[in-house]
């Protein structure tokens, strides 16, 4: 089956002409060869190319083809970046200024997807099509929707939620909200989109069966997750337990499945943005207006890449390293995991065909460490300098569901029966049995011991932060302490800066933007 590939004249649509609504001109004169609202969302085939162009949006360089990943990983204490761009170096130390391209990217790229989901939401509903399949569109619009939104509360905080396309110049400049009123509505366009969405598209034989869309079990994942950011461990917990009982998720075998192009959307895999070399042009979608030479790639691996094999902008944390160390498999070993997440300098290690000794002699590279996960050295390429890797982009696992649940059983007393969930993670890394090692733990030591085990597991995946930030690491101050003393970066945080600044641009724009505190 084929993934989901956005065309670029419906990208252009959906970004261009969308955006201007319906009024009409004074002279009430039509373009007939210009697509507008009126004349597109007529059809079962618009309404799929619409949902397409959503789907569109989570691979433009603010979202997951670049800079997402970034400002997800570089302040977590398990990355570091030495990169001689600012706008990647400052995002790990807090130290990013509103007029910077950083802090614009990512508020740019989904705020063109919510523009494109709620386009759907509008406009599907009136079209004459197959209610199965209207139902679905409509699923993975809530979908997309709430993953939009979701990423702009948690980078942002207190941001403006439109929820409808703009019919007039004033909807252009719609109010800023708190955090709090984007995770209500989150949570239910994620509930809205469980009851639409079908478990798996495999057998349906439509236009829509593609690997890559969103699912029930997805959506079940993700309305889990809204709920524990915002600390209802009860509701969570049902939402985790509701994809363990679908019985359709496993863990792979090999750690090293989930992050390569041998098994993409595998059993573990639960929602992961679709990437490919094959696919559309050679032309790198940094956004704004599509071009019809855009491919469907990535360039987070060139971005992360090692040195001399790519920019070596991202790099893993001693702290992660040594983090692995800390506990041997059941056969005396090292945790299986850790050559899968980076590479370094031991014997026999080999990075893009080369030894990595050899590749780093005489230089200071022999002694860092360097990302392994996401990249592309183990399939032949020489480097990353191409800037176009296929490599899919996986955002929900089901490791994590595991561990989300064991945290919100810890949450609400049930700390004994969080031990099985976390241990289906462990077995994989050969790792003992934690009830042996570790029995009878208090819910404060099973705290610590969730933070280490998602810590390794999710390495370079982007959640250490937002784990650090809603355990209320930030504001403890022995917490603190502790991650100044493993990064550095954490030396210069500020209170605030565990959110991005609101782009000055918009600030400018948008009257009624107040600028996140300390910036």
């Amino acid at each position: 089956m084929k993934k989901i590939y956005i065309k670029a004249v419906v990208a252009s649509l959906a970004l261009a002409v969308f955006s201007t609504g319906c009024k009409k001109s004074d002279l009430d004169t039509v373009n007939p060869n210009a697509q507008t609202t009126e004349t597109f969302w007529k059809t079962s085939d618009d309404a799929v190319k619409g949902i397409n162009a959503a789907y569109g949006s989570l691979i433009i360089d603010g979202s997951y083809m670049r800079f997402s990943p970034v400002v997800e990983n570089t302040r977590g204490d398990d990355c570091t970046s030495n990169s001689p761009w600012d706008q990647i170096y400052n995002m790990g130390k807090f130290n990013m200024a509103s007029s910077g391209d950083g802090v614009l990217f990512s508020w740019t790229a989904y705020y063109q997807g919510v523009l494109r989901a709620n386009e759907v939401l509008q406009y599907v509903p009136a079209i004459n099509m197959d209610a199965a399949l209207k139902n679905r569109v409509l699923g993975q619009a809530y979908f997309l929707r709430a993953l939009f939104y979701f990423h702009l509360a948690d980078f942002y905080k207190n941001v403006p939620m439109p929820l409808t396309p703009a019919q007039s110049s004033a909807d252009y400049f719609a109010k800023q909200v708190s955090q709090d009123q984007v995770w209500a509505q989150v949570i239910s366009d994620f509930s809205k989109a469980k009851d639409l969405l079908p478990v798996s598209y495999a057998n349906l034989g439509t236009v829509d069966a593609q690997v890559g869309r969103a699912t029930k079990g997805a959506a079940a994942a993700y309305l889990g997750k809204t709920y524990l950011f915002t600390k209802n461990y009860t509701a969570a917990a049902d939402q985790f337990k509701s994809v363990i009982d679908l019985n359709i998720y496993s863990l792979m075998p090999n750690y090293y499945d989930n992050f390569f192009t041998n098994a993409e959307n595998n059993a573990e895999s639960i929602f992961e943005v679709q990437f490919s070399r094959d696919a559309g042009g050679t032309d790198l979608g940094w956004g704004g207006d599509p071009s019809s030479g855009w491919g469907k790639t990535s360039a987070r691996a060139v971005t992360f890449g090692a040195a001399s094999f790519g920019f070596g902008d991202v790099q893993p944390s001693a702290a992660l390293y040594n983090d692995f160390m800390s506990e041997k498999t059941t056969s005396g070993g090292v945790d299986p995991r850790l050559d899968v997440t980076m590479y370094y300098n031991k014997p026999g290690e080999i990075l893009y065909g080369v030894n990595f000794a050899t590749a780093y002699a005489g230089s200071s590279s022999l002694n860092q460490l360097w990302c392994h996960k996401y990249e592309n050295g183990d399939i032949g390429q020489a480097n990353e300098y191409d800037w176009r890797s296929g490599i899919n982009e996986r955002l929900m696992r089901y490791s994590d569901v595991l561990l989300m649940y064991a945290e919100c059983l810890n949450e609400t007393g049930a700390t004994a029966q969080a031990y099985p969930y976390i241990q289906q993670v462990r077995n994989r890394a050969k790792l003992p049995d934690l009830a042996t090692v570790k029995p009878g733990m208090t819910q404060t030591q099973m705290r610590d011991q969730i933070a280490h085990e998602r810590f390794l597991e999710f390495g370079l995946e982007g959640h250490r932060f937002d784990d650090i930030r809603r355990w209320g690491w930030l504001q403890d101050a022995t917490k603190l302490a502790y991650l100044k003393s493993r990064d550095p970066e954490f030396n210069t945080y500020v209170a605030g800066r565990e959110y991005l600044p609101i782009p000055l641009t918009e600030i400018q724009t948008n009257v009624g933007l107040v600028q996140n505190p300390t910036y």
